[in-house]
């Protein structure tokens, strides 16, 4: 399996033999001799291209492939049939989460506002047998909070700890990727080990949300439904799987546009759907009207990040951030001034040409940043390749200045005043210093051994 991103002439783990691999491949894609042919079979049996996936470190395994192909509408499928079989001992309780950055794009696409495209496609999915549909932002109410405590402890720390700064966001999986398997120790202990808010997210459903409902984590089946592909092999990872349940934090993922493809399969439109309110973790409380973080097409790490570290530091408060374009609109540096001197030095890098130029800055000893925001897509979340894509592929400009507008209207909401974060801080955490929170919201980036350097790839 090779990525169109990749510069090899021959593909170090190409397999011998393309027809043994396209068996695997549908062997793993099959009914399994127990799954009722049903009207999704052709629409769940599509795979998903590699191509699709920003990843790249020049291939893929033929075992990450092959498990990537089973993050699909299929794996839904297989879950919601299984649920109408006689016997319940194998029945499981079907969570979705959904993303902040998906939300813009129903709401867009179907002409609706924000909140309405959130009731909307919780009853869809509900009425097709989904139990619990959640919305992501809490997680990312944790992981921005542990992130800004990460950056002060670090900052603190720079004059003794080679690695402390600068310190770059852990949130997207495209960029972790290619930092594990290309750039290696130059950039791995860099990293912020806050978990991205999908992995958190896992942690409340498989942790916090079971254990309120007396369930095993292995009786629930968790989906998220995100903007972009590389979400699929981030769920896949060891380090977020619990051997004593056999258990992923989420078991499968899937893309904004492949909710939309059932919806066509269906002949369903948002329009036509009843509207229901989107669960809470909490009791049989629902969401309220739907909230984002700081940030223009992310969840705002910068941001919240600069204003709590001026705050912690500096005794300053800032209430607006001035962004300053350098090469590109995908790559602005926002700084903090005190008594003449540049005392923070913040960057957004998006897309892998940008994150490219960050690294040989990096190589070259030039690199002045305390953080960076670091996303794999081009323009951020709102423009991963699972939604938004015109047929060819690529991005559609017009839908995405709808979704950016629709984000923006969005009311901000601030990680610190969420009341139910501060509780489970102390009710399931056991405070905000304890061992607990390090092993439930945080985890390690590490470098993965490659067998050469490719840091000339030309993206």
């Amino acid at each position: 399996m090779k990525c169109e991103n990749c510069t090899k002439k021959e593909c170090s783990k190409k397999q011998k033999n393309d027809d043994t691999q396209s068996t695997s491949i549908d062997a793993l894609s099959s009914n399994d001799g127990f799954e009722e042919e049903n009207e999704f079979d052709i629409l769940a049996n599509a795979k998903v291209l590699l191509s699709d996936c920003l990843a790249c470190d020049s291939c893929m395994t033929s075992e990450e492939g092959a498990r990537v192909f089973q993050q699909n509408q299929k794996e839904l499928f297989r879950i919601l049939n299984l649920n109408k079989k006689c016997d319940t001992s194998k029945h499981k309780v079907l969570a979705v989460s959904i993303c902040p950055q998906s939300l813009p794009y129903f709401a867009a696409k179907f002409n609706l506002s924000v909140n309405d495209a959130a009731k909307r496609l919780c009853g869809f999915l509900k009425s097709l047998g989904v139990h619990y549909v959640f919305d992501t932002t809490i997680a990312a109410d944790f992981s921005i909070l542990e992130s800004q405590r990460e950056f002060v402890q670090r900052y603190q720390r720079r004059n003794q700890e080679e690695h402390a700064l600068p310190m770059f966001a852990s949130a997207c999986p495209g960029w972790i990727r290619y930092a594990e398997r290309v750039l290696t120790n130059l950039v791995t202990p860099h990293i912020c080990t806050a978990k991205s808010p999908q992995q958190i997210m896992g942690s409340l459903v498989k942790g916090y949300f079971a254990r309120q409902k007396n369930l095993s984590p292995d009786k629930i089946f968790h989906v998220i439904v995100a903007p972009c592909y590389d979400k699929k092999l981030e769920a896949l990872r060891e380090d977020f799987y619990t051997a004593l349940y056999n258990s992923q934090e989420v078991d499968c993922v899937l893309t904004s546009g492949e909710i939309v493809q059932i919806m066509e399969q269906k002949n369903v439109s948002m329009k036509d759907v009843t509207e229901v309110a989107v669960d809470s973790l909490f009791d049989e409380i629902k969401e309220g009207d739907v909230v984002r973080h700081d940030g223009k097409r992310s969840d705002g790490y910068l941001e919240h990040i600069f204003k709590h570290a001026a705050k912690e530091l500096f005794g300053m408060d800032v209430k607006e951030i001035t962004y300053k374009a350098l090469k590109n609109k995908d790559f602005q540096e926002v700084t903090l001034e005190k008594d003449g001197e540049t005392v923070l030095r913040f960057a957004a890098a998006y897309g892998f040409r940008n994150i490219q130029n960050m690294v040989l800055k990096m190589k070259k000893g030039k690199f002045l940043y305390h953080f960076v925001e670091v996303l794999a897509c081009p323009g951020g979340c709102l423009n991963g390749k699972g939604q938004a894509q015109t047929e060819d592929g690529k991005p559609d400009k017009a839908l995405l200045n709808q979704m950016e507008e629709v984000y923006a209207a969005i009311p901000v909401r601030l990680p610190e005043s969420n009341v139910h974060v501060q509780k489970l801080y102390q009710d399931w955490l056991e405070g905000m210093d304890s061992k607990k929170v390090q092993e439930t919201l945080h985890t390690k980036y590490s470098a993965v051994n490659q067998t050469a350097s490719n840091l000339d790839i030309k993206w």
